[in-house]
C-alpha cells in the first residue's frame, strides 16, 4: 500500500519577546559589556545577576530567592531569562504571573506548587522505552482556541514514524502535538519519543530528506533500524512535576491519549521524592535546580507568600525569582503596606536587583535587535522615529509598532519599513498614555463601575 508522505512548507515559527537572548552579556570579570548576548545596557542589574548565577553554581542560594524591582519596560523578564540561560540548557525554566495562581481549577497553592516543580529537574540515565524512527507523516486537527478564538491550536495529530524496518502510526494528545509545533518538528526529522514522559529529541534529519530537499547546513543521522519501540539507554532531564505526574496516572504509566491531571495528592509527591532521593544515592540521577520565575508578584497574597517562604527553605526548591514594578504597596488580603507589596519577612530572604529606564541610545539598539530578531528591515529614518517614540512613550510601545509597521510596508511592497509605515502605525494604535487622555475625554460616555 502507498503512503502519501506530504511536504511542509511552512514551519510554525514563534519569535518570542526574549528569544534572541543568549546569556548575561558579562565578561570573565563578570563587567557588563555594552551589547552582548541580547541584552542591552542594565550593566549594575546584570553583574549582579552574574554573581548570583556564581552562587547558584556554588549551591550558596539555599534558602534564599531574587527579587528584580524596576519600572515596567527596563528588562526584568530579560535579565531572568539569561540567568537561566548561564545556567546551562538543560536547567528548567519556568515563567509564570502571579495571576495564574488564582485558578478555578485547581487552589491557589497547588498551582504554586506545580510551578516550583516543574522548574526542578532530575538528570537520568536509564534505560527507557522510547519511540524512535524518522517522521514520514505528520497532520495536526487544529481547532480554534478556547481562550482565544482567533487563534488555533492543534487538538491532537496523526503521526506517522518509520525505521528501515517498520512503520507505525499513531494519534497523539493535543499536548504532544504543540511540542512538535514548537520545536518544528518535521517530515524527515528522526526523532525519539520517551513513551513514559512525552519527551522528545529531534536526533537530526534523515539522509534521505537531506538529499531531497537540499536543507543546508543541517545535522544528518541515519535513519533507524529494527523495531519503532525499543529500549534505549540515554541521559535525559525530566521534572518533578513531569514524575508527579507519571505516577498519579494509573500504574504510574504515560499514555500519550490521557489528559493532563490538575491536583496531585501530596502522598505521589512524597513517593517521587523519596524515589529520586533514591536514585541520587545509587548514583542513577541527579538533582538540577532550575528557575522559577513569577511575575507581578505584588498579585500574590499573604497566604501565598506564607507558602513560598516554608517551600524556600525545602531541599527540593528551585531558584525562585520575582519581578515587581509597585513601589510602596498593600500585601493582598491585608491592610498592610510593604515595600513591592511583599512581607518584609520574605524581603529579607531576597537578593535585590534594580533596574532603571533605559536611556536614547539603548532604546535604539533595542529596536534594532528586536527587529533583526523579527526579521524587519528599518531605514534609519524609521528607527530614529521608533526610537523618539519609545523616548517619549515607552519602550515596549515601540517595540509593538514593529509588526503593524511592517505590515504595511508589505502593502506597499517594499522590503522596508519606513516612516510613513511608522506614522501610520503610531496613528492607528496608540500607547498607555494616549489611552488615559482618551478615557478621561470619553468619561462620561463610559461605563462606570
Amino acid at each position: 500500500m502507498a503512503v502519501e508522505i506530504r511536504e511542509i512548507t511552512q514551519k510554525f515559527e514563534r519569535i518570542g519577546a526574549h528569544s534572541h537572548i543568549r546569556g548575561l552579556g558579562l565578561d570573565e570579570n563578570l563587567r557588563a559589556k555594552d551589547v552582548a548576548d541580547g541584552l542591552v545596557g542594565q550593566k549594575k542589574a546584570r553583574e549582579a545577576a552574574g554573581v548570583i548565577v556564581q552562587l547558584i553554581k556554588a549551591g550558596k542560594m539555599a534558602g534564599r530567592g531574587i527579587l528584580i524591582a524596576g519600572p515596567p519596560g527596563t528588562g526584568k523578564t530579560a535579565i531572568a531569562v539569561a540567568i537561566s540561560k548561564e545556567l546551562g540548557k538543560d536547567i528548567p525554566f519556568v515563567q509564570v504571573s502571579a495571576s495564574e495562581f488564582y485558578s478555578t481549577e485547581m487552589k491557589k497553592t497547588e498551582a504554586l506548587i506545580q510551578a516550583m516543580r516543574r522548574a526542578i529537574g532530575v538528570r537520568i540515565k536509564e534505560t527507557r522505552i522510547v519511540l524512535e524512527g524518522e517522521v514520514v507523516g505528520l497532520d495536526y486537527n487544529m481547532v480554534p482556541n478556547p481562550y482565544n478564538p482567533t487563534q488555533k491550536i492543534p487538538e491532537s495529530a496523526t503521526l506517522t514514524l518509520a525505521t528501515k524496518d517498520e512503520r507505525r502510526s499513531f494519534t497523539v494528545s493535543g499536548r504532544l502535538a504543540m511540542q512538535f509545533l514548537y520545536q518544528g518538528i518535521e517530515v524527515g526529522d528522526v526523532i525519539m519519543i520517551d513513551k513514559e514522559t512525552g519527551r522528545i529529541v529531534r536526533l537530526g534529519k534523515s539522509e534521505k530528506a537531506k538529499k531531497k530537499y537540499d536543507l543546508g547546513d543541517v545535522e544528518t543521522v541515519e535513519v533507524p533500524s529494527g523495531r519503532i519501540e525499543k529500549e534505549r539507554e540515554f541521559t535525559y532531564v525530566v521534572t518533578l512535576h513531569d514524575l508527579d505526574e507519571a505516577n498519579a496516572r494509573r500504574g504510574g504509566i504515560f499514555s500519550l491519549f490521557e489528559p493532563v491531571s490538575k491536583e496531585i495528592d501530596s502522598e505521589v509527591r512524597e513517593a517521587v521524592d523519596e524515589q529520586v532521593k533514591k536514585w541520587v544515592e545509587e548514583g542513577r540521577a541527579e538533582l538540577v535546580p532550575g528557575v522559577l520565575f513569577i511575575d507581578e508578584t505584588h498579585l500574590m497574597d499573604i497566604e501565598l507568600f506564607a507558602f513560598m517562604n516554608r517551600a524556600m527553605e525545602s531541599e527540593m526548591a528551585p531558584i525562585i525569582i520575582l519581578a515587581s514594578n509597585r513601589g510602596f504597596a498593600k500585601i493582598r488580603g491585608t491592610d498592610i503596606v510593604s515595600p513591592h507589596g511583599i512581607p518584609l519577612d520574605l524581603l529579607d530572604r531576597l537578593l535585590i536587583i534594580t533596574t532603571e529606564p533605559y536611556t536614547r541610545d539603548e532604546i535604539k539598539k533595542i529596536l534594532e535587535i528586536r527587529a533583526e530578531e523579527s526579521k524587519i528591515d528599518l531605514t534609519d529614518e524609521a528607527l530614529e522615529m521608533l526610537t523618539d517614540l519609545g523616548e517619549k512613550n515607552s519602550l515596549r510601545y515601540a517595540v509593538q509598532l514593529l509588526a503593524p509597521a511592517y505590515e504595511f510596508a508589505k502593502l506597499k511592497n517594499s522590503g522596508k519599513v519606513e516612516v510613513e509605515d511608522v506614522k501610520r502605525a503610531s496613528e492607528l494604535f496608540v500607547d498607555v498614555n494616549q489611552s488615559s487622555d482618551y478615557l478621561r475625554r470619553w468619561e462620561e460616555k463610559m461605563v462606570a463601575q
